[in-house]
């Protein structure tokens, strides 16, 4: 029997032989497109809660999120558990984005003026990428354990960063002199102090940065008295 036979015979045949010499069939081509739509349509809605909280909207209902995403009040549901998972996910897709702005460029190295100017110009440039979603997690942080957890995880990674990027300072200390210094760098280069200075005090970035290098420098100047 003849290629055009077989064909003949089983006309769908040919082309189920192709898509599975390929790795694929339709129906695994289908879930496959199910699952991509999907998996679109959860990131157009994160998007736009992000975008909520970049307006200043902290607390956006379900009707606004669905309005700014273009999908059904309806549709966010199949793609999220309630609001709490939906804010969840969007604090975790700004803080997988911000990745990159943790890292402090020549950690620990050159002299203590070059270090805080460095350390200054990280924190403000993290700082400003992230704070629409970290005041939303500091305000669901008494109410969501996982939330809390994450900001307990960052500001680790951020106190180990400055033990690190200062240890010639601190190790001329005695331990409770150098967990004080620490506390102290810890909170004038945390994001709350961030906030505050840009928010409250409506300082400009620059001065933002030039505010954390007075301070840091009158602490670290203190430790070799």
């Amino acid at each position: 029997m003849t290629k055009t036979d077989l064909e003949r015979v089983a006309p769908g045949r040919s082309a189920d032989k192709r898509a599975a010499d390929s790795g694929s069939t339709p129906a695994a081509e289908k879930i496959d497109g199910r699952r991509a739509s999907r998996e679109r349509n959860r990131d157009t809605v994160v998007d736009a809660l992000l975008a909520l909280y970049r307006d200043g909207n902290v607390s956006p209902s379900a009707d606004e999120v669905a309005k700014r995403s273009g999908l059904s009040r309806r549709s966010l549901f199949r793609y999220f558990d309630d609001l709490d998972d939906l804010c969840r996910a969007a604090i975790a897709r700004q803080t997988l984005r911000a990745g990159h702005l943790f890292a402090l460029p020549e950690l620990g190295e050159g002299s203590l003026a070059d270090r805080i100017a460095r350390l200054a110009a990280q924190r403000a440039g993290l700082f400003e990428e992230i704070a629409p979603a970290a005041r939303v997690g500091r305000l669901r942080a008494p109410f969501q354990l996982i939330v809390a957890e994450d900001i307990r995880k960052s500001r680790a990674v951020l106190r180990r960063q400055l033990e690190r990027h200062f240890a010639p300072e601190m190790d001329r200390l005695k331990p409770e002199r150098r967990r004080e210094t620490l506390a102290a760098a810890d909170v004038m280069c945390s994001f709350e102090s961030f906030d505050l200075l840009r928010e409250a005090q409506g300082l400009s970035r620059n001065a933002y940065q030039r505010t954390i290098r007075i301070a840091l420098t009158a602490l670290f100047q203190r430790t070799g008295t």
